[in-house]
């Protein structure tokens, strides 16, 4: 099906993809054309307006037998070269299913979810965590096939960037945290593990499904420690936590649900989040902040307790 229609790009992601990724401006002008490609490619037809995140455009589609799909289109870059390889080996179990990728074309076709009913729209924040909880053990069940970066080597390098980062903070309590930190990652680091962690798993990353009431998108899959998933499950909702004055209470809550549903040994897992949140701040001081993130610090805070 040759399609003439011409394909969009919104102005709101062209300017926040240039701005955070000064690089990939030849990939947004090459945007239009490389869904056209894709829509001839796999016999599409356009099904409603596009929607974008931070990093991709997402089209609408119907196939050529009628079924619902979206067409996803990212930048081909080597920190998203794996999605579709842990699509794929989950194949529908807990995530999105994979119908077909272009991956020198950074373009996914897959199957269309509720975008309009992602996990966060669950009120009970109880109910919400063990949604979440459920599909964490069940994508972290598999093993991590060969090809994905291991966190063996992660961890590895960040224990190295630690003596480097810590001057460029200027608190010393937030230099010793960062110390505590690679501490706990140096207790862990002999097992680093060998499951396939989807890695971003928080309320925003799981939509209302059709096939099963609720499933996985865009993973950034690693192989390791289902420990080093958690971080981002432990963020969500953060401003009324914050707002209920209940912010240790909710960290050890939804982090006891998490450990229980995973079967995982909880000072490993401590030890893991922790490495995680440094894994965060030594990104934000390569960006130049001399600060830590508070909800991470926070977070660690209230892990320490544990």
């Amino acid at each position: 099906m040759s399609t003439s229609v011409p394909i969009g790009v919104p102005d709101a992601f062209a300017a926040a993809y240039s701005r955070h990724n000064p690089s990939g401006r030849a990939w947004l002008a090459a945007l239009p054309r490389l869904a056209a490609d894709a829509l001839d490619r796999w016999d599409l037809r356009l099904d409603g307006p596009a929607r974008h995140g931070m990093a991709s455009l997402v089209l609408p589609v119907t196939r050529a037998d009628g079924t619902p799909a979206v067409l996803r289109l990212h930048e081909a870059t080597e920190d998203n070269a794996g999605a579709a390889l842990g699509l794929r080996v989950w194949n529908g179990d807990g995530a999105v299913l994979l119908l077909d990728d272009d991956p020198d074309a950074g373009t996914m076709l897959l199957e269309r979810l509720d975008a309009g009913r992602p996990l966060s729209s669950v009120a009970d924040d109880s109910a919400a965590m063990r949604i979440l909880a459920e599909l964490m053990a069940r994508l972290a069940a598999v093993p991590a096939p060969p090809g994905l970066p291991h966190l063996a080597d992660i961890a590895a390098a960040m224990l190295d960037e630690v003596p480097r980062a810590l001057p460029a903070l200027a608190d010393p309590v937030e230099r010793r945290l960062l110390r505590t930190c690679a501490a706990a990652v140096t207790e862990v680091i002999g097992a680093p593990g060998d499951r396939l962690l989807h890695w971003d798993l928080h309320y925003g990353n799981i939509l209302a499904g059709r096939r099963e009431p609720w499933l996985a998108i865009d993973p950034e899959p690693l192989a390791g420690d289902p420990g080093f998933e958690l971080l981002p499950a432990l963020d969500n909702r953060w401003e009324e936590v914050v707002a209920a004055g209940d912010v240790t209470r909710t960290v050890l809550r939804r982090f006891d649900l998490l450990t229980e549903a995973l079967a995982l040994d909880r000072r490993r897992a401590v030890g893991w989040t922790l490495g995680r949140v440094l894994q965060n701040a030594l990104w934000d001081i390569e960006d130049g902040k001399a600060a830590l993130e508070p909800t991470q610090v926070a977070i660690a805070t209230a892990l320490m307790r544990r």
